[in-house]
């Protein structure tokens, strides 16, 4: 088994009133969450929405930096390639478009 080690940005978007990936018109990958920005609140969401699509551990996934920002980094350690995590996230086409 292949294990990679992906470094994603993403800019979150917090107490959104909804739960999607999309990607914006510059190519950037949002994530619309229902959690507000508190206590960690959307930073676990996130987390737990991004294992439950790529159907990963969330101890695989990390925020590297900006945890505290709308802007983050993070790094996925699973057997998936970028192209994969778009998949997973159902962005492959809408991906490929930008």
């Amino acid at each position: 088994m292949q294990v990679y080690m992906l470094k994603i940005s993403i800019k979150v978007v917090p107490a959104s009133g909804m739960k999607k990936f999309a990607v914006d018109k510059s190519g950037q990958l949002k994530c619309y969450l229902k959690s507000p920005p508190e206590q960690g609140a959307a930073n676990n969401e996130l987390i737990k929405m991004l294992a439950k699509a790529l159907d990963v551990p969330q101890d695989a996934i990390k925020i590297i930096m900006g945890a505290t920002s709308r802007s983050k980094v993070l790094t996925i350690r699973a057997d998936i390639t970028q192209e994969l995590f778009f998949k997973r996230l159902g962005l492959e086409v809408q991906h490929a478009l930008f």
